[in-house]
């Protein structure tokens, strides 16, 4: 069964499933440029590490439980002299997650200058007073201040919006495409979860020709090679769940294709 969805998947938003789409889809991108910018222009993989602190309603089941002494029993009595102990509280300790983000880089042959930044957001990206949401602002800030270019594709409708000015218009939504000499000006894609991802420009110096990005194919044949079917349960809502209008509009699509399969 294809996803039911013409654009976006909600359902991809999991943050169970959303870090393997994310691996997927910057590995895609990379698979489809590299070949069309070679030889001026190679396409890398990076990343960047940092430790976050998780908070401590997210600690179950991933922070170590004290090692506490058993409690005693009636017929075992404490030593003399030595208090007897009370029955203790299972408690967890702060364990520090070492999270690591990829993204695309754009080097230009043969000194390997970098002349575009393709980032996909994370849900840590998008999380005031995270790391990751310092990690990335600190990151962006830097891109943006200099002439590099910068493609910044949000598929997550949680969390905090990075910053624009001017006009933006509401969506489920964002793909921003800053090229390095029309700053402060930059091109804004919204869209919702009932369109098809919009394919968008690839900046790579001024003047030269910018090849376009299918987003929608790639997200889409990495749905079926990934067979995400398998791990989505479509009789649920996705997480976050939609607005009632946009649920009631899923619910027929899903059921829809459910009879074509």
């Amino acid at each position: 069964m294809p996803s039911p969805f013409p654009g976006m998947d909600p359902y991809l938003e999991h943050p169970q499933l959303w870090p393997d789409v994310h691996l997927g889809l910057i590995a895609a991108m990379r698979a489809d440029l590299a070949p069309r910018l070679s030889p001026r222009y190679v396409v890398a993989v990076e990343e960047r590490t940092y430790i976050a602190a998780a908070e401590p309603e997210t600690l179950v089941g991933r922070a170590d439980v004290a090692v506490i002494a058993p409690p005693r029993t009636a017929a075992e009595p404490a030593p003399a002299g030595v208090p007897a102990l009370r029955e203790p509280l299972p408690v967890y300790v702060p364990t520090p997650e070492y999270v690591t983000e990829r993204y695309l880089e754009i080097r230009s042959l043969p000194h390997g200058e970098v002349v575009t930044v393709i980032e996909v957001l994370s849900p840590a990206n998008k999380q005031p007073g995270s790391r990751g949401f310092a990690e990335y602002q600190a990151k962006r800030e830097a891109v943006l201040a200099t002439r590099t270019s910068l493609v910044e594709i949000d598929l997550l409708r949680a969390g905090s919006r990075p910053p624009v000015a001017g006009e933006a218009p509401t969506g489920a939504y964002r793909i921003l495409v800053a090229r390095g000499w029309e700053r402060p000006r930059a091109a804004l894609y919204v869209f919702g979860v009932r369109e098809p991802i919009p394919a968008i420009p690839i900046p790579l110096r001024r003047g030269e020709e910018e090849p376009w990005l299918d987003l929608n194919g790639l997200l889409h044949r990495l749905y079926d090679q990934a067979v995400y079917r398998l791990r989505i349960d479509y009789s649920r809502p996705p997480i976050p769940p939609l607005s009632p209008e946009d649920a009631a509009w899923a619910a027929e699509r899903i059921a829809q294709i459910g009879r074509e399969s």
